[in-house]
């Protein structure tokens, strides 16, 4: 992740940004530039998001969403984050419609997809983020290691998983086989 010299303050500023071809987040006011994922890591993040997004849609449970797809969090100053692979509950959509900018709640689920140039600091740093902006469950994809971590809300450390994830807490019925997202 690389910090930009010029601040934009606000998520509408990040919105109407013209397209260069790169990824950002806003971060209390300061844009990030995200790095390019490599192959694997998007091997495995369209791997994940194919698991749920169909799970989602068979069950109709709400919605799940691909990389690129920004959160609005906090405002003054302005937090947009986008994580790999998210979900948010049918329930909680009903307000919003087929809202077009950035969608102002926390999902219900988050997943990172770990690359091999991310810090361990920045990566807890940004599930911790999460969890405090409300999202009930942030998983840790770490594809070099081919482990999937687990971190709840109120919960102060993250589960290594193997076998099977059961995520029933936020779609009922869903367990994530670990070894076959890998294979």
């Amino acid at each position: 992740m690389y910090h930009m010299t010029d601040p934009v303050t606000t998520a509408e500023q990040l919105a109407a940004m013209p397209d260069d071809g790169q990824r950002y987040e806003l971060q209390e006011g300061i844009l990030h530039m995200m790095s390019p994922a490599g192959f694997r890591h998007g091997q495995v993040a369209a791997r994940l998001l194919s698991r749920i997004s169909t799970y989602v849609e068979n069950h109709d449970l709400g919605v799940a969403l691909a990389a690129e797809t920004g959160f609005l969090l906090r405002h003054d100053p302005d937090t947009v984050l986008a994580p790999d692979v998210s979900f948010v509950a049918r329930d909680r959509l009903r307000e919003f419609g087929d809202h077009a900018g950035y969608l102002p709640l926390a999902p219900d689920l988050v997943a990172e997809v770990i690359s091999p140039n991310d810090r361990a600091r920045e990566v807890d740093a940004k599930i911790r983020a999460w969890l405090s902006f409300g999202v009930k469950v942030v998983l840790q994809v770490d594809p070099m290691t081919s482990t999937v971590h687990v971190f709840r809300s109120g919960s102060e450390y993250g589960t290594g998983a193997s076998g099977f994830v059961d995520l029933g807490d936020v779609l009922p019925g869903f367990q994530l086989d670990v070894a076959e997202l890998f294979a």
